[in-house]
């Protein structure tokens, strides 16, 4: 039995989100907290197996809540935001740096023709998220240089386009964690799908663009993608990247669902193998499900470079797992040698220097 904490001042949220949990029959609620400092207190006292936290909440708001649980008494945390204004998402992913896990968004009432949807959404987050385990969060120290994955060579005459990554839950910490190490010269474009609560996305790119030296932002129909700079898919919109006489350009659609995801990760790594066959460069990050395995096998077949986060790394290992599983992968890598791996693949004339550094073991 999954025990649950709830944390949300509104009341109707929060018997809401008790319906959807006890209909659910290895589901349980143990508590309700209706601000930041009971959610500590009952955090402590209770032990359960995974919380949902509200962030907008008096006493305490559900990010200094966070922060706290997770460097005392740590629980894998699911937010349930609103995600009504910039603030409230700002404070969100401030939550995700944190040590919350997963971000998703308020439940509708039970009449509304998104509810089914939504409740799936809540209870697939919140079992995935019970089965993890959680460590004390530590003040962040300077971290070592690490050491990476050798990349495979480069055939002659093969020029790398562009990097095209898929992920799900666990995307932003993973994100964080790659964009937040390549320097602001890394010479390709890239472009994600994550799977987010609808209104969440333009948040993770705020935040991101926090964290990172490039510039980070929600692609347009028919923009040009140039280096140096990550285009994220926006809310209910799949990405394609095509060509025209001037370079590679981002091509939207609202066609249907693919894999239960629009966007998907599936139709943006298809569209790489096509319209770059071996210049590109497909990743799959942490994440629920199969999405993105189809597509990271079709960029494979076209001569591309595909690899997944390795298990250990991974807060789920659903889409990783499935494109393994397929052999759709080239190369397994760690998190912490994401970044210097895209690096060398990016730029093979700066392996040699690169390579000096320890090499990882892998695959």
């Amino acid at each position: 039995m999954i025990r649950i904490l709830i944390a949300d001042d509104s009341r109707v949220i929060s018997q809401l989100l008790k319906i959807i949990f006890e209909s659910e029959s290895d589901m349980q609620v143990v508590g309700i907290a209706a601000d930041g400092r009971e959610a500590v207190r009952l955090a402590q006292e209770l032990r359960p197996d995974v919380m949902t936290m509200d962030i907008r909440m008096p006493v305490m708001d559900g990010f200094e809540a966070t922060r706290l649980i997770m460097s005392s008494q740590p629980v894998p945390i699911v937010v349930i935001s609103a995600s009504v204004d910039d603030a409230e998402l700002r404070t969100t992913f401030r939550a995700i740096e944190e040590g919350a896990l997963a971000v998703i968004e308020k439940p509708v009432g039970l009449s509304h023709p998104e509810f089914e949807a939504m409740r799936r959404e809540i209870t697939d987050t919140v079992r995935a998220m019970a089965a993890l385990k959680v460590f004390r969060r530590r003040a962040q120290a300077k971290q070592p240089a690490q050491p990476m994955v050798e990349a495979e060579r480069v055939p002659p005459g093969r020029v790398r386009e562009i990097v095209a990554i898929g992920c799900s839950t666990g995307g932003p910490q993973a994100l964080q964690a790659v964009l937040g190490t390549l320097p602001a010269s890394f010479p390709l474009p890239i472009a994600i799908a994550q799977h987010m609560s609808k209104g969440f996305i333009g948040g993770l790119a705020e935040w991101l663009r926090s964290q990172s030296l490039l510039n980070i932002r929600l692609v347009t129909h028919g923009e040009q993608l140039k280096p140096g700079t990550v285009y994220f898919a926006p809310d209910d919109f799949h990405l394609r990247v095509v060509r025209d006489a001037h370079g590679l350009v981002a091509q939207l659609s609202q066609e249907g669902l693919i894999n239960g995801f629009r966007p998907s990760a599936t139709p943006l790594l298809q569209s790489v193998a096509q319209t770059c066959q071996g210049g590109g460069i497909g990743v799959l990050l942490t994440g629920m499900g199969c999405d993105g395995a189809v597509g990271l096998l079709a960029m494979r077949q076209a001569g591309a470079h595909t690899l997944v986060q390795d298990q250990v790394s991974a807060v789920v290992y659903g889409m990783p797992g499935a494109a393994i599983a397929i052999d759709a992968v080239d190369r397994i890598v760690n998190l912490k040698h994401m970044a210097a791996y895209l690096q060398s693949l990016a730029m093979p004339s700066a392996t040699g220097a690169l390579r000096t550094a320890m090499i990882a073991a892998s695959h």
